[in-house]
């Protein structure tokens, strides 16, 4: 039997991946403010970023986007990949306008002193380890804009409120807390895109296609298995042309290249979180020999299997194929 990294539950495709990649929502600062105000343009460092409007109403703009989107109060917008971002007050161009710089690290001050303002904006990003990174970001459009009213709202104010609790009270135990609610948070992202007609092509769009569910069970139980394009199509009660047709432009990839990546994913957290030797982990990733997943896994992820677990892991371990 493969070890427990290599199980998957073959009924729940959102968790698969998320026990497989590291995300963590961090909250990194927010705004205030009475009146007409604009923001200086500001350069996004992280893939994922995420805006929430507490009160009142912003207008955001990024590069790439045709049009800005106004966020009014219980709305999140989440900016995926662009190099910057503007924010600005919803007023009549003659009212007067003030600088406003987002609060990198004094959110509990701003929310603290927030009670009168006209518009409160809070702001963070996703972290992402290189797998999260390269399969979340491609899955999500350039900008997404979920709405106070719509159904997959009240799951994100489930998490927000207590997050915002935990920062305004700084009570023991809050910064354990703050990381909890603040992966949850991502969590909601993700829920709320995957009923979405117009998700890219990507894994979150496959992962919500009724018709490939059944192959996604039978590619995620076992990344070591090699299953055929007619078991694949049969799962999914389609012809074979038709069924890789339909993957690839559900998905973005053929389907072995999908399985592919679903490998290496589950070699990176094993080359990061255990022991087990690169011979072994070969092995039971289903590679018929050390060299066969080496070439696979740098051609997949950049470098070597040796190289990526020496960079990410501590020096007293980094020496297990030593």
């Amino acid at each position: 039997m493969n070890p427990h990294f290599l199980r998957a539950r073959t009924d729940d495709h959102l968790s698969d991946v998320l026990d497989l990649v590291e995300v963590n929502g961090v909250i990194s600062g927010g705004a205030a403010v009475s009146g007409a105000w604009t923001a200086p343009r500001t350069e996004v460092e992280s893939p994922l970023k995420f805006i929430a409007a507490m009160r009142g109403r912003a207008r955001i703009s990024a590069d790439g986007i045709p049009e800005p989107i106004v966020v009014e109060a219980g709305d999140v917008a989440v900016i995926n990949n662009r190099s910057w971002i503007q924010l600005e007050s919803v007023t009549g161009d003659d009212a007067p306008r003030r600088m406003l710089r987002e609060a990198d690290a004094d959110v509990l001050t701003m929310l603290g002193a927030a009670h009168e303002a006209d518009d409160i904006l809070v702001g963070g990003h996703v972290d992402l380890n290189p797998a999260g990174d390269a399969l979340l970001t491609p899955a999500l459009p350039p900008i997404g804009h979920i709405r106070a009213d719509s159904p997959a709202a009240p799951g994100l104010r489930r998490v927000l409120e207590p997050l915002f609790e935990e920062l305004l009270l700084e009570r023991a135990g809050s910064a354990f807390a703050i990381r909890q609610y603040g992966q949850l948070f991502v969590l909601e992202l993700l829920r709320a895109y995957m009923h979405q007609a117009d998700l890219p092509p990507g894994w979150l769009r496959v992962s919500t296609d009724e018709q490939l569910r059944p192959t996604l069970a039978i590619m995620h139980a076992e990344p070591a298995a090699r299953p055929s394009l007619e078991e694949l199509a049969r799962a999914a009660s389609m012809s074979r042309t038709s069924f890789a047709e339909r993957f690839r432009a559900v998905a973005g990839m053929p389907p072995v290249a999908y399985m592919s990546r679903w490998r290496m994913m589950h070699a990176q957290r094993a080359l990061r979180d255990t022991e087990i030797t690169i011979s072994a982990l070969a092995a039971h990733l289903g590679y018929l020999s050390e060299s066969a997943f080496s070439t696979a896994f740098k051609r997949e992820i950049g470098e070597s299997p040796l190289r990526f677990r020496r960079r990410l892991r501590r020096p007293a371990t980094a020496s297990v194929e030593q």
